[in-house]
């Protein structure tokens, strides 16, 4: 009985985990986005195509990656 605790908790602890890397995971990603954006909101404003070409290129490759928004 003693086993199956140990069992138990060990998959608690790894559930936990896993759930807590998804919770960063997405943070990060939210993040990287946000930063995009002000980096295209001031592109604009300084008229920077260059900047702004790159910085939507990299939205599309952001936004396609593993999460959805």
């Amino acid at each position: 009985m003693k086993e199956s605790s140990i069992d138990t908790s060990q998959q608690l602890v790894k559930d936990n985990s896993d759930y807590a890397q998804m919770v960063l995971d997405k943070a990060l990603h939210n993040f990287q986005i946000d930063r995009i954006l002000k980096g295209i909101d001031q592109s604009l404003e300084n008229r920077n195509k260059d900047e702004f070409l790159r910085l939507t290129n990299e939205l599309k490759i952001i936004r396609n990656q593993s999460f959805s928004n």
